[in-house]
């Protein structure tokens, strides 16, 4: 099993609205080096979700993958914000997987708090510039952050 990083934005889409659901489609993934991590992903897989443009940018809670990747509808859609009129449905772009929500970390783990451990010193995520939506996870690192919460 492997693990991995989502950032999303809680405005647009935030773990409350994965634990209502229960489990949803992680669409939209725009970026060549995020989408081939999406394609790593395997069912079972567990996920940290980090809520990113936010005050506190910080890991906010645990879900984890249901399907593997296959194509993102949105790519075909017209009016959709994350169309693109490049891809074709015999040669898609774009992928996605369902997430389904695990739980709540109390308290979340902070960028800065992330940063601070050895753990990620290594990690794309606390460098300056990232933009990555997708970071894969070391098992170290899954371990140092379940280690500081507590799953709600």
């Amino acid at each position: 099993m492997a693990h991995w990083l989502l950032k999303t934005e809680p405005e647009a889409f935030s773990l409350d609205d994965l634990k209502a659901r229960g489990q949803e489609p992680w669409d939209g993934i725009r970026n060549y080096q995020a989408r081939n991590f999406l394609r790593q992903m395997r069912r079972g897989d567990e996920v940290f979700i980090y809520h990113s443009r936010v005050a506190t940018p910080a890991i906010v809670g645990l879900g984890r993958i249901v399907t593997e990747a296959h194509p993102d509808p949105t790519q075909f859609d017209p009016q959709s914000h994350y169309y693109d009129a490049a891809s074709r449905p015999d040669a898609p772009r774009w992928d996605l997987v369902d997430i389904a929500y695990l739980a709540h970390c109390q308290p979340p783990v902070s960028l800065e708090t992330l940063r601070e451990m050895p753990e990620f010193s290594d990690n794309p995520l606390v460098r300056k510039g990232n933009r990555l939506s997708i970071v894969p996870i070391s098992e170290s690192e899954w371990q140092a952050v379940l280690a500081r919460v507590t799953l709600v």
